[in-house]
């Protein structure tokens, strides 16, 4: 019985598994982060340049 349980790598298996998921789910929460952070930096920038194109447009910049 002990024989057979220290032949059994179902177990192992599992854990394997598991650790890649959990590296798979650090990927892809690390990259959808830095896409985020690009995208908002891009949104900021495009706010921006509107901005200062409507305020050049109504004359308030001069």
């Amino acid at each position: 019985m002990f024989a057979r349980f220290l032949k059994d790598e179902s177990g192992a298996t599992a854990i394997e598994y598991g650790l890649i998921a959990a590296l798979i789910a650090v990927a892809i929460i690390a990259g959808a982060s830095a896409i985020g952070t690009e995208l908002a930096e891009t949104f900021g920038f495009i706010q921006t340049q509107l901005d200062n194109a409507n305020s050049s447009a109504t004359g308030a910049g001069s």
